[in-house]
């Protein structure tokens, strides 16, 4: 990296980090994949805490013993042995009864959320989310011309009372809200979880509204204090569509997920997925049958929290120790994800490309947000980097938002758009290099 400046990587990479679309956001994650920077900036689990050894071993006896059933074509809801170990897990978190013949296995939680949004919604629909609220989902619901309105949220989740509202603003409006999408455990982006109290009452509120709801559940297993709320799902059976993923508890590399979905439209599901992708691949569901099946899986979870709830307090320490006064940030109690807002005045999406030019990056809050607020926020992840590279991390992102308000001080509360202004042509859209 000898001769390259600080003004060299603003130069280069202030084109791909403006802005926050789904792309962009995919342009961000291939920079901070560099070496030399720090990321906070994604959300991929520690898979080197994986025994790869015996998971090689799992794979290779995979092959050998089922490859000619495996690496054929497979049928479009997923294998029986997948959908019934789906049950098991499921059945861990309190959701009981469940059926594998209401279980549709997908290509990771996107194509999930991507089917759901095909089946329930048409070009102007609206659809409720927290705000923040999954980039991915925003933008499965953007790709259906759907319009997303956001619901507020506190440290203890979705507000039922801005729910209530939201519901009512959008029938005055002479429309009907098609579902609310929610993360209720460990939300991503902001890490906070819906109390248990909270959980009934929004509940309440979707049945009195007749709104389906659509609970994504990536993170309950990764609780670091006690055992996380029971899913939506299993408090009420009818009217709550529960998607999961084993990326985050398994290997995101195999890209395998699920539906729970009421009987009455299962088969729809099905059929849309085999429009889609065929069938899901054989393999990869064989591959996580046998995980679930043959390997100590709950043990490894149990591993994960150990090593997510160190590098969380890593990051909240480190936030604590460093972070210019001002500054403020979620205590998530599982999950991977820190939520934090910038001291006044500071832009997360303006400061994105000296923070890469510092060498630590992040995901500014706009790319949480379907009408483009989130400026003041910022999205960090613990799970990936060391506590020590963690540190580190927080120390350079310091260090820039220490610059930014020094900046500030000296010119006024005009320094952030002229710097935009200034830059109009590193806003044009540039090569996706994800």
């Amino acid at each position: 990296m000898s001769g390259t400046t600080q003004d060299d990587y603003t130069d280069r990479y202030a084109r791909r980090v403006r802005g926050m679309t789904t792309s962009e956001i995919r342009a961000l994650f291939a920079v901070a994949s560099r070496p030399e920077v720090v990321s906070l900036a994604g959300g991929s689990p520690y898979i080197a805490a994986l025994p790869l050894d015996a998971v090689g071993e799992m794979l290779n006896q995979l092959a050998a013993e089922q490859g000619a059933h495996s690496l054929q074509y497979g049928i479009g809801q997923g294998t029986v042995d997948l959908r019934e170990r789906i049950c098991e897990v499921m059945a861990l978190s309190g959701i009981s009864g469940a059926s594998p013949d209401d279980v549709v296995v997908t290509v990771g939680g996107q194509q999930a959320l991507d089917l759901l949004a095909r089946l329930f919604l048409d070009p102007g629909d609206v659809v409720l989310a927290e705000g923040p609220s999954y980039v991915g989902a925003l933008g499965v619901f953007q790709a259906a011309q759907a319009q997303v309105k956001h619901v507020p949220m506190d440290d203890d989740g979705l507000i039922p009372a801005a729910l209530e509202e939201a519901i009512a603003a959008v029938e005055r409006s002479g429309r009907k809200a098609k579902f609310l999408y929610t993360i209720p455990t460990f939300q991503n982006p902001a890490g906070v979880t819906l109390t248990d109290e909270r959980r009934e009452q929004v509940l309440d509120i979707c049945e009195r509204a007749g709104l389906l709801v659509v609970e994504d559940d990536p993170y309950g297993m990764l609780s670091f204090e006690g055992e996380a709320p029971r899913p939506l799902r299993a408090r009420r059976r009818e009217g709550v569509f529960y998607v999961s993923t084993f990326s985050k508890t398994f290997a995101p590399g195999l890209r395998v997920g699920w539906i729970l979905a009421p009987h009455a439209v299962r088969e729809k599901l099905v059929m849309m997925s085999e429009a889609n992708v065929l069938c899901p691949s054989a393999f990869a569901q064989g591959a996580v049958t046998q995980y679930l099946s043959t390997m100590p899986w709950q043990e490894q979870i149990k591993v994960y929290r150990e090593i997510y709830r160190e590098r969380r307090d890593a990051m909240l320490t480190s936030l604590r120790d460093l972070m210019p006064p001002g500054t403020t940030w979620t205590h998530p109690t599982g999950g991977l994800f820190v939520w934090a807002t910038l001291p006044e005045g500071l832009d997360s999406k303006a400061m994105m490309p000296r923070a890469i030019a510092a060498r630590v990056a992040y995901v500014p809050g706009t790319g949480f947000y379907a009408d483009g607020t989130g400026t003041s926020n910022m999205r960090l992840n613990f799970s990936f980097s060391s506590p020590e590279r963690i540190r580190e991390g927080i120390r350079r992102l310091s260090g820039v938002m220490e610059q930014e308000l020094a900046m500030r001080a000296v010119f006024g509360s005009g320094f952030a758009s002229t710097r935009r202004r200034g830059t109009a042509a590193a806003d044009a859209p540039g090569p996706d290099l994800a």
